[in-house]
């Protein structure tokens, strides 16, 4: 069955960088377009970042352009979110799904951006 594992998270101060990955499996990787998304307290959950299959193309959210970059490594099987100059706004709980599968999603990793 399909399996997502995030990591990465942690306490940040802001101005600060942290990269999160995603491990999958139970599918072959390289043929499913994968996302990032957040949850923040009281909030909706919302993507902020996409890569398609073969990392033909990226986007972002308006809130993370410019500071966060997705990317992949289809031979592991993990998809990474790098995350430059962090904000209190970007405290979340963090996680990647296959953007095909809408129900599967990982147990998340908790993002903490603070002094």
């Amino acid at each position: 069955q399909v399996q997502l594992v995030e990591s990465g998270g942690g306490l940040v101060q802001p101005g600060g960088s942290l990269t999160l990955s995603c491990r999958a499996s139970g599918f072959v990787f390289s043929g499913y377009h994968m996302g990032w998304f957040r949850q923040a307290p009281g909030a909706e959950r919302e993507m902020v970042a996409s890569i398609m299959s073969g990392a033909r193309a990226r986007t972002y959210s308006d809130s993370v352009r410019g500071r966060f970059n997705i990317s992949r490594e289809d031979d592991k099987s993990t998809v990474y979110l790098q995350m430059n100059n962090l904000k209190s706004d970007d405290t979340a709980v963090y996680y990647c799904r296959r953007l095909d599968l809408k129900t599967v999603w990982g147990q998340g990793t908790r993002v903490t951006v603070s002094l």
